[in-house]
């Protein structure tokens, strides 16, 4: 039954994503690795190495609902059904005061973090309850921004505590099908888009100071431990951080 199960990664040419990837198709999933750049997907399968399970790359911009309606149409000819979704893809943009952020930057990211999201858990759900055995699991990538903001990152925060409201509807509304939705909620992942925080980024009292990271690996054992337990348990949310990072506390 393991190496019947398909899972879709958003966002898996770069970061999180690839790294979430390459470990459930280690771990026996067929995976499909999705994002907008599908030299970058080939060369992340390429990076994986031999498995015993497929990998398959499908570029996708999730902003647009036609690209994701084709993006699930390729898997169900693929492999036949959807058994996970991780819902990872997502941008930012640097710090900035509100009234200094262009419209678009906002419409942007909303397009991707937010609209993206639902529009793959919208075509996830719908497989997970047509297929038979019916159901499967969504995961939603929050952030540690979903609890408490970045100073300047209106855009991004907003979306991710949009991200947290469709987690728990989801959750609810997956229940009569089999599907269980969780959310995990990232701190200081050490990634391409994370290096900014290890030489220096602004702060709640004005400054700007280094922050602890950890290895991304780390984030993908978390998701491919949600990913694997049965469907009648679920990990509603859980945060994954950088255990120095100044999270918690004040300042």
């Amino acid at each position: 039954m393991t190496e019947q199960r398909t899972a879709i990664v958003t966002g898996a040419g770069t970061g999180i994503g690839k790294s979430v990837a390459t470990a459930l198709l280690k771990a026996g999933w067929n995976t499909v690795f999705c994002g907008r750049r599908k030299p970058v997907l080939d060369a992340a399968i390429a990076e994986a190495g031999p498995t015993d399970a497929k990998a398959l790359a499908v570029a996708c911009d999730i902003s647009k609902a036609g690209e994701v309606d084709d993006l699930f149409e390729t898997v169900a000819e693929a492999f036949g059904r959807v058994d996970l979704l991780f819902n990872n893809a997502g941008m930012g943009y640097k710090s900035t005061p509100i009234d200094e952020i262009p419209v678009e930057v906002w419409n942007d990211i909303v397009g991707v973090n937010l609209t993206g999201s639902f529009l793959c858990a919208r075509a996830a759900f719908g497989a997970m309850r047509k297929q038979r055995p019916m159901g499967g699991r969504i995961i939603n990538n929050g952030s540690v921004s979903a609890y408490a903001p970045r100073p300047g990152s209106v855009p991004y925060t907003a979306t991710k505590h949009a991200i947290t409201g469709l987690t728990k509807t989801l959750a609810l509304d997956g229940r009569p099908y089999d599907i269980a939705c969780g959310q995990i909620d990232i701190g200081n992942a050490l990634t391409d888009m994370a290096q900014a925080m290890t030489v220096g980024v602004p702060q709640a009292n004005g400054s700007i100071a280094a922050e602890a990271v950890m290895d991304v690996q780390r984030v993908a054992d978390a998701v491919v431990h949600m990913a694997s337990l049965p469907l009648d348990a679920n990990v509603l949310f859980m945060t994954v951080m950088a255990t120095k990072m100044p999270f918690v506390g004040r300042g």
